[in-house]
């Protein structure tokens, strides 16, 4: 009795052939071996494998519908059920990426990889721009052969083990027959050539290893994790290729008074209360303008920032610089002698302020206070 074909798809009689194959694939990823290994999902999907294979084939579906089993007389022939399934591989390779296509011998001349240096740099050296000299050892031209990777005038000959594919093929028994796969040539490496009579330098690869001294200039303006690419200062490629590129990571040095915050500056200036309260000058030794005078107005409260425009970093591309924001930290003295106390209590009878407990909108109910928890509030919530 002829087997059902379109009940093992799950399909009708009239169906497309866009139905059918979209059936299989739906069955097939449910019952595929890697993917469920039970014997009887094993044995069903050989079945609607036989079935796809069988409809696929139109002279095959003709016979189906006539009513007859083009596979029996297959069977007969002494195959077995499997005999003349010809298409069965080409059914792995377009649902599953199997198959032994060929993918030929890979380039003996082959780019170099890049190469990675880090470098420590202070703060003023972002700022103005360096150049270093640094060492690396890395993969340089074979000054003998000149990347050729041969001896004298000797040239690489044809590989006798894979006939110049640069791989080989391997037949496997399966329970869906004989299964094809490919993998690199273990004698040339997949090239497809070898060198019987190689450099006596660099051993046929083309390259040897070497340390060399290379100039490095970092701009001005570059800050912590940037880098700069030094194109083909990286490693020479295999069989003398072209060499990759050489990447120097910037790493910034912390600095004992300055904190950056991309081109702007920012540091502490401590302030006398005395100070704070009449007004002064404090000198600081900016990054690039040397001795620059910072104003502290009189009446300066603590936490104020004093900004000094265009005093800051320069900007990587454009050079245009950041700004430098002095924060002022009031100090109120600890240790004071009896006539100190007497001129601060002068000092207090004479002023009208006293201490008090601030709304969280400011002195007297007012939105725009000046206080430590406004100041603190607007640090946390960005308002």
């Amino acid at each position: 009795m002829a087997r059902d074909y379109y009940g093992l798809l799950g399909v009708s009689k009239g169906a497309s052939d866009s139905e059918i194959k979209r059936a299989y694939r739906k069955l097939a990823r449910e019952l595929h071996p890697d993917v469920n290994p039970d014997e009887g999902a094993q044995a069903r999907f050989q079945e609607i494998s036989v079935a796809y294979e069988v409809l696929n084939d139109p002279e095959k579906r003709r016979i189906v519908d006539l009513g007859g089993d083009p596979m029996e007389s297959a069977a007969a022939g002494g195959g077995g059920g499997f005999a003349g399934f010809g298409g069965l591989g080409d059914v792995f390779e377009a649902f599953f990426g199997g198959g032994a296509t060929s993918r030929g011998p890979v380039g003996r001349v082959r780019p170099g990889s890049d190469s990675l240096l880090r470098m420590r740099l202070d703060l003023e050296e972002c700022a103005t721009g360096v150049t270093k000299q640094v060492t690396v050892d890395t993969a340089v031209l074979c000054d003998l052969c000149h990347g050729k990777g041969t001896h004298g005038d000797s040239t690489p000959v044809t590989c006798d083990t894979c006939g110049g594919r640069g791989e080989i093929q391997t037949v496997q028994r399966s329970l869906l027959g004989q299964v094809m796969t490919s993998r690199p040539c273990p004698v040339c490496g997949g090239v497809g050539e070898v060198i019987p009579n190689p450099c006596n330098r660099c051993s046929g690869d083309g390259r040897v290893r070497a340390r060399r001294e290379i100039s490095v200039k970092i701009p001005a303006g570059v800050g912590d994790g940037m880098r700069v690419r030094l194109a083909a200062q990286g490693e020479v490629g295999p069989g003398g290729g072209p060499a990759g590129d050489l990447y120097v990571e910037v790493h910034e040095k912390p600095h004992p008074v300055f904190v950056r915050d991309g081109d702007d500056l920012h540091c502490t200036v401590s302030v006398p209360m005395v100070d704070a309260a009449l007004g002064t000058t404090v000198t600081v030794d900016a990054i690039l303008d040397g001795p620059t005078e910072i104003t502290i107005a009189a009446g300066t409260q603590p936490g104020a920032v004093t900004t000094l425009r265009g005093h800051g970093m320069p900007h990587l591309r454009s050079g245009v610089r950041g700004d430098l924001h002095a924060h002022i930290d009031v100090v109120v003295p600890s240790r004071l002698d009896h006539e100190d106390i007497e001129l601060l209590r002068t000092f207090k009878e004479r002023s009208k302020d006293t201490a008090e407990v601030r709304s969280a909108q400011g002195g007297n109910g007012s939105s725009h206070g000046g206080g430590l928890f406004s100041r603190l509030r607007e640090t946390f919530t960005g308002r």
